[in-house]
């Protein structure tokens, strides 16, 4: 389906030895037949994990860079020749942001900028960076940063000139069983007959990594370039989950941990006054018009979209799907 936007194309994945940048790039190799990608993180031992089912032999047309998005010179030279981008490194740990406030933002905020220079200075065609349903409306600095980091994204194209470069943020919610996510806690619990839980209120958006990879992909085929793209995916409650993995476990409730929402956002009322509704998707459009937006509307997708109305926004707590216990139950044992 997407074969014309990666085949033959040499693409650069940062985090790319992370729970996303993995399977993201062993489904490329797999489907769509890349000239070359390249793996570019900072971890060594990451990196030697994924060479014994990736190796770098001249074959497969995968290269390793050890490097941080940190350091702009060095993704200026893993950058060359590059095509494509898929912006994924970040510190994703709420809690460790909140002690490492200004670690946090080296990585997310500055670290987006050293990508966005990069691919301008070597004429990277398109860029995508993900984000989080917890940048909207954010309490955390792990939000703030990557709230930062999306309108860095998005204002890059006001400054790209006559260099053909895009530009786009892809936002969704909880990715199911991802490291420090709160499947694995649960799972880990469970035999204990204890499952602790900060909220019973609690509800998340989902998004398997095998969606969210075939959204991200659906956006580098559809970008235009600004576009904030957040994908209509399930919410699930917080006890029904915790029915799914032990459901003879007694709940302990513990409290919201700092910089924890009861109920996460994904579009705001303020950012819905700004968004199109596509039939699997919304698109939160860049506050500086880059394009035709009636032209985006009726023919940047395969059916035409609809502004948001007013007072509209899109959270996990009001969400018109929930997944059930069972249908949860059946997702983890598939998945997980």
């Amino acid at each position: 389906m997407y074969s014309k936007y990666i085949k033959d194309k040499n693409i650069l994945v940062t985090g790319g030895t992370g729970t996303f940048g993995k399977k993201f790039i062993e489904t490329i190799l797999k489907n769509y037949r890349p000239n070359k990608v390249v793996v570019y993180s900072r971890d060594e031992l990451k990196q030697f994990e994924m060479q014994q089912l990736y190796p770098d032999d001249g074959i497969c047309p995968i290269r390793y860079f050890i490097g941080d998005v940190r350091d702009l010179p060095r993704l200026r030279m893993a950058m060359s020749r590059i095509d494509i981008v898929v912006h994924a490194a970040a510190l994703k740990q709420v809690p460790a942001a909140e002690y490492n406030p200004f670690e946090a933002i080296k990585t997310n905020i500055i670290g987006a900028q050293n990508v966005i220079d990069a691919a301008i200075e070597n004429n990277v065609k398109k860029v995508i960076a993900l984000s989080t349903d917890k940048a909207a409306a954010p309490i955390n600095l792990y939000g703030a940063t990557k709230l930062a980091s999306d309108k860095l994204f998005v204002a890059a194209n006001n400054y790209i000139g006559t260099k053909n470069i895009k530009f786009s943020v892809v936002r969704y919610g909880n990715v199911m069983g991802s490291r420090g996510s709160v499947i694995p806690i649960f799972l880990d619990k469970k035999d204990s007959g204890e499952i602790p839980i900060t909220d019973a209120r609690m509800t998340r958006f989902n998004i398997t990594l095998e969606e969210g990879i075939n959204f991200v992909l659906k956006c580098i085929s559809r970008m235009w370039g600004g576009e904030l793209f957040v994908p209509k995916i399930p919410s699930y409650r917080i006890l029904d989950l915790a029915k799914a993995i032990a459901p003879d476990a007694e709940i302990k409730i513990i409290g919201v941990r700092p910089g924890e929402k009861i109920h996460e956002e994904m579009i705001t009322k303020t950012d819905a006054l700004n968004t199109i509704e596509f039939k699997n998707y919304y698109v939160i459009l860049p506050s500086s018009r880059l394009w035709d937006v009636e032209q985006f509307r009726l023919s940047s997708n395969q059916g035409e979209g609809r502004f948001c109305e007013d007072e509209f926004f899109y959270e996990s707590g009001t969400n018109d799907r929930f997944l059930t216990s069972d249908e949860l139950s059946n997702l983890i044992s598939t998945i997980i």
